[in-house]
């Protein structure tokens, strides 16, 4: 397989190892959605509800409400505007008498808990009402207002209230305080200020804040609230909303809303009959002295020329030339509809235009007619037509007038309330079952995150090959038992592994290793075997005690030494007293070897604990006593395994694989990061130490997938802290 190869495998992902990864860190998942779901839970009852009230209007054209003559149709708009209409609702005109008719600039807030204050307000808990505490309202308390008017500089300022054994007490912004009673009016006249408190229903301590906001800030909070909307396009139906955290006030605020609105359409309609009405008033006199004028030159004349009446052929084309005017005016209205539909060469505008061209023709033939009659019957021809003409608009502009006078007293507007305002038992906001559905969601999908990314920046060695391409030979590769993870840290005694189950794979992994290391170490100047660990938890402890027995079990005289001088528990697989004398008392030279060396219930296997911890261990280890102490052990046992501690840790594993003949490291698959071997190898290179090879532990087929790296969840410190103890 090419190298490109390799690394395409390596960029692949493995859903079967994803799952696994996130089934291993299954309970720190649980955890992550079940904070997520408390959070989501208190901010559920920690928001307060919001309730919605609802109401339908109808916009109807204003000639459908009287049946009125078509000439009162120009005065009036027949489409209903919603989009206008829509913005009038919530004009500053209609919302501030709403806040005006309802003091909507009066607020009354009582004093919350911190942190769980509206959960105190709305749920009956189990809180003392002592101390602080008692200001903070609870259940079912409240204050309303009769009055509260305060002068221009205290607008918008806040004004304390705390309830009394003889009703309340109240603190102005000035620092003023005043006592009061329920039900009474209190005045400070020099500050031009009232209040009447109607009701209040809250045990003495209660906490309240008064406010008068100016009044284009309650006409923006309203206004904020209510949401307008148009049911179909061009139906004329507007559906008004209105949100807020009282339902019946909702209720109440939005029936005010709609009374205020119907009623300023209902003003707006008889402003417009009104001004129609003025127009005509104003035309009037001019019209009626218009027909007096006329009247009295057709008398003056008569008297001058002596004629009474006007001849029967003059009468007759007067009539006929009145009739052709008439018939002109209907044919330009008629011509005015239908140039909007028809172009000038359709058959219907065709013969419009033919009769129109008809009649101006029989005009101009009786205008005609009349130009050849006498002077006399001529000219009261003419004035008699001005005396007519005179009369009409007279007559028009009076029944227009009692039209429009009609039309002004029976005004009722072009809007109709279909529903009044009403609103659910139900609130519409929080969600609860939405918040906590996604507080679930979003803790799950963070917990699955951590474990991911845990278990990236967690990353281990995957096989033998990892740890080679290091420049580390592998002796062996010890497979993972579930049994070697049984061990309680709190017990005094462990079990091992090669006595309790000798079929176990690990442990004839280890019988590989004892045969690979026999080979390994001929050419070693000593017969002895430190292993280490880059840190704890990679079963450095665990290798040593299982390589120590079965090397014994094969005849060898292994002695086992427990050379962590500081957290050194190597005493409980043996049932070693703490106080043993052990290492740390043969190099300060209070024991013999002899008096060290403990004999196991294994033949042939002999162990040395640490003793005492020492102050000192890197010093102890130092000294010559640690030297001639490998050298004796070689005269006496065909090998020594020390246990030592990790590496990254502190310096006593190099200082003392300077004294024994072979140095192993052992690394945990998939916990161990190459980086850390990287690190242990330059830290025995820099001591002038040598690292012989490695152990790969707790191997897992399971999980030896290349290019990823599964996280077991441990948890140690790259600090290794060792504590003096006793036990």
């Amino acid at each position: 397989m090419t190298k490109v190869q390799q690394e395409s495998d390596a960029d692949e992902i493995d859903l079967s190892q994803l799952v696994h990864t996130i089934w291993r860190g299954k309970f720190l998942v649980a955890g992550c959605g079940l904070i997520a779901l408390i959070f989501g839970l208190f901010s559920a009852l920690s928001t307060p509800p919001t309730y919605q009230a609802d109401a339908l209007l109808q916009l109807e054209e204003r000639s459908g409400q009287l049946a009125l003559p078509s000439a009162m149709q120009d005065l009036m708009d027949n489409s209903p505007q919603s989009a206008t209409e829509m913005e009038v609702l919530r004009s500053r005109m209609v919302l501030g008498q709403v806040v005006a008719d309802l003091n909507l600039d009066w607020r009354v807030a009582p004093a919350k808990a911190p942190i769980i204050g509206e959960i105190l307000a709305r749920y009956s808990l189990p809180v003392p009402d002592i101390g602080f505490l008692s200001a903070y309202a609870r259940v079912g308390e409240s204050l309303t207002l009769g009055l509260l008017s305060v002068p221009p500089r205290w607008i918008n300022e806040e004004i304390a209230l705390r309830v009394t054994e003889d009703g309340y007490r109240l603190t102005l912004p000035d620092g003023q305080e005043l006592s009061g009673t329920v039900g009474e009016m209190v005045t400070l006249e020099a500050e031009s200020f009232a209040i009447n408190v109607d009701t209040l229903n809250a045990p003495v301590g209660r906490a309240f804040t008064l406010v008068q906001v100016d009044e284009l800030s309650a006409i923006t909070d309203i206004r904020s609230m209510v949401s307008v909307s148009e049911r179909g396009r061009g139906s004329g139906i507007l559906e008004v909303r209105l949100s807020g955290g009282n339902r019946l006030e909702n209720v109440r605020v939005l029936n005010a809303l709609m009374q205020s609105y119907v009623q300023q359409n209902i003003a707006r309609s008889a402003a417009e009959a009104q001004s129609s009405l003025d127009f005509i008033y104003g035309q009037l006199p001019q019209a009626e002295n218009t027909l007096r004028e006329a009247e009295a030159a057709l008398n003056d004349y008569r008297q001058r020329q002596v004629a009474i009446d006007l001849t029967f052929e003059t009468q007759n084309i007067l009539t006929q030339i009145n009739a052709v005017e008439t018939q002109l005016t209907e044919l330009q209205r008629q011509e005015d509809e239908i140039s909007l539909r028809y172009t000038s060469s359709h058959p219907v505008y065709a013969q419009l235009l033919e009769d129109r061209s008809r009649l101006e023709s029989r005009l101009e033939e009786l205008r005609g007619q009349a130009g050849d009659l006498p002077e006399t019957q001529r000219e009261i021809l003419n004035l008699t037509r001005n005396v007519e003409l005179a009369q009409r608009i007279y007559t028009e502009l009076l029944t227009r007038r009692q039209e429009v006078e009609v039309l002004r007293a029976s005004t009722v507007g072009n809007v109709r309330v279909v529903d009044s305002a009403a609103a659910s038992r139900f609130p519409i906001a929080p969600r609860k079952s939405l918040i906590l559905a996604l507080s679930l969601v979003l803790g799950l999908a963070s917990g699955v995150g951590v474990v991911l990314v845990r278990s990236w920046m967690h990353k281990g060695v995957q096989d033998a090959s990892d740890i080679e391409a290091l420049g580390l030979p592998v002796f062996a590769t010890i497979n993972y038992s579930p049994k070697a993870d049984t061990h309680n840290k709190r017990r005094e005694t462990h079990d091992i592994l090669a006595l309790t189950d000798p079929t176990d794979l690990s442990v004839e992994s280890y019988r590989s290793l004892r045969t690979s290391l026999h080979f390994g170490m001929l050419d070693a100047e000593s017969r002895s075997l430190a292993i280490t660990s880059t840190h704890p938890g990679a079963g450095k402890s665990f290798s040593s005690v299982n390589l120590a027995v079965t090397a014994a079990q094969a005849g060898q005289r292994i002695c086992l030494i427990d050379s962590d001088l500081r957290r050194g528990h190597l005493r409980r697989f043996f049932g070693v007293a703490r106080n043993h004398p052990g290492l740390a008392d043969y190099l300060a030279g209070s024991a013999d070897l002899e008096a060290c060396l403990v004999s196991t219930n294994v033949e042939n296997l002999y162990f040395m604990p640490t003793g005492m911890y020492p102050p000192n261990p890197s010093e102890l280890l130092m000294r010559a006593e640690f030297t001639n102490l490998v050298a004796a052990l070689d005269e006496h046992f065909d090998l020594s395994i020390l246990d030592c501690p990790p590496i990254l840790a502190v310096t006593d594993p190099v200082i003392i694989s300077r004294a024994v003949g072979t140095t192993i490291l052992v690394a945990r698959h998939n916990e161990t990061p190459p980086g850390e071997i990287e690190a242990a190898i330059k830290n025995f290179d820099a001591a002038s130490a040598k690292l012989n090879g490695a152990i790969l532990n707790g191997f897992d087929p399971k999980k030896a997938k290349a290019g990823y790296g599964y996280g077991y969840g441990y948890g140690y410190g790259y600090r290794y802290k060792y504590e003096q103890r006793e036990d």
